[in-house]
């Protein structure tokens, strides 16, 4: 195939070479040069134009006629509308795909502008979220979701966790709403609806609630009759002697339970926040860490205690000292006899933090994200002899979600555990001298 410009060049050369003949044959050979030369640019121009007309009008398919170079601009730019063509109609059809596929998601699905604004939407978002076309396109989600938690959401930026918040179309609908970034600062808003898991959870906190109530009055009486009967325990028969103390045991630990589950499912139920009041914590640790010796009895545990006295917190002085002690107790039952247990309550990075660290039996690292489920244990044998409920450090976790907080757990098997509470700087409290001497 041969190069157009150089045939050009040949074009070019040719009819120059053809003007000067013209010219030594009929006189004046550079106005024969001149003459070539300007139709030789007209028909350039000529080609541009028709080119341009082309361009401009859009609705001839095939590209005019011409030869030399401007035939082979034509069917360079025709091939390249070609491929642009083609091109447009496989976007075209993935677009249609995409949008028929996400239309049949029973999740809601909306695309946002980088201005959080409503670009498309399916189905689904009609229905949860109450959307409707064409009234609500291009208007900003904000105006149309106007939820609090949700307004707050969409401005911080941080999608890693999805939000719970009530349908805007029907308030006994529960969403589970997520933001995932992408593209050039687009956003897809996805709502599922949980209104079944809500449901289910909330039938098993009635459930767990229901059943703690109920067992709570029966042990009362079998503590009680267990508490008469070891009274006249020198005169029972061996075999009673024996068994008083074990059934004595036993009816603790399932009261431990029971007054736990209570407290868990108060601390589901309630949805508020924690409460706002000070609380003095280098006091409250104080008394645990004392509580703490007197649990370690013939263990022997060194207990220290390093607390900030003017730190301070604001929340719920009842679930605090749960969570503490928690903490604190759990450190006890697991470490070995004549072990250390460090306590720290201090301020970092604006934060408040209690650290519990132990030298304990130390947690293998599969164990760790899964401790603050309920009744979650890694020696099955070695929990129940140490009297623990395995519900302590659901209770943490909860408590710490009612005060914005967040546990952090670092351990090594054979090597101890530290175990930190973290508070958000909103609840810090600075508390003077003068005020702890009040106090």
């Amino acid at each position: 195939m041969s190069n157009p410009w150089i045939d050009e060049l040949w074009r070019a050369g040719i009819i120059a070479a053809v003007a000067l003949l013209l010219g030594l044959v009929f006189g004046q050979p550079w106005l024969w040069l001149l003459l070539a030369v300007s139709a030789y640019l007209g028909w350039h121009l000529r080609n541009l134009a028709r080119l341009v007309e082309w361009l401009r009008v859009g609705r001839r398919f095939h590209p005019p006629e011409s030869s030399g170079i401007w035939d082979e601009v034509f069917q360079q730019i025709y091939r390249l509308q070609q491929r642009n063509r083609q091109r447009k109609r496989k976007l075209g059809s993935m677009l249609n795909r995409f949008q028929q596929a996400t239309a049949a998601m029973p999740d809601a699905t909306v695309v946002l502008t980088p201005g959080d604004e409503i670009e498309w939407w399916n189905q689904a978002a009609e229905r949860l979220l109450g959307l409707s076309y064409p009234r609500d396109t291009g208007q900003r989600i904000s105006n149309l979701l106007r939820h609090p938690a949700f307004v707050e959401y969409l401005a911080r930026g941080d999608y890693a966790q999805p939000l719970e918040m009530p349908s805007p179309a029907d308030e006994h609908v529960g969403l589970s709403i997520r933001i995932v970034p992408y593209g050039n600062n687009q956003r897809l808003l996805i709502a599922r609806d949980i209104s079944r898991i809500q449901r289910l959870e909330q039938m098993r906190r009635d459930f767990v609630a229901n059943v703690s109530h109920e067992l709570r009055t029966p042990l009362t009486v079998l503590a009680g009759y267990l508490e008469t009967l070891d009274g006249d325990a020198e005169e029972a028969d061996g075999d009673w002697r024996h068994a008083l103390p074990v059934l004595r045991q036993q009816t603790e630990r399932m009261q431990r339970i029971v007054e736990d589950l209570l407290m868990l499912s108060r601390l589901e139920t309630d949805s508020g926040q924690g409460g706002q009041e000070p609380v003095s914590v280098p006091a409250m640790l104080a008394v645990i860490c004392d509580d703490a010796r007197r649990l370690s009895d013939d263990k022997r545990h060194e207990v220290l205690l390093e607390a900030d006295p003017e730190l301070w917190l604001r929340g719920n002085d009842h679930e605090l000292r749960s969570l503490f002690s928690n903490l604190i107790f759990n450190a006890v039952r697991y470490t070995p006899a004549g072990g250390r247990i460090r306590v720290r309550w201090y301020q970092e990075g604006g934060q408040a933090v209690c650290a519990v660290s132990d030298t304990g039996i130390g947690i293998a690292p599969q164990h760790i994200p899964r401790l603050t489920e309920r009744f979650y244990r890694i020696d099955v044998g070695r929990s129940r002899q140490s009297g623990g409920t395995g519900l302590g450090l659901a209770i943490v976790k909860h408590v710490l979600l009612r005060h914005q907080g967040e546990l952090g757990i670092q351990s090594e098997p054979g090597k101890g555990s530290t175990f930190s509470a973290r508070f958000p700087a909103g609840r810090v409290v600075r508390v003077a001298g003068q005020a702890r001497a009040a106090e």
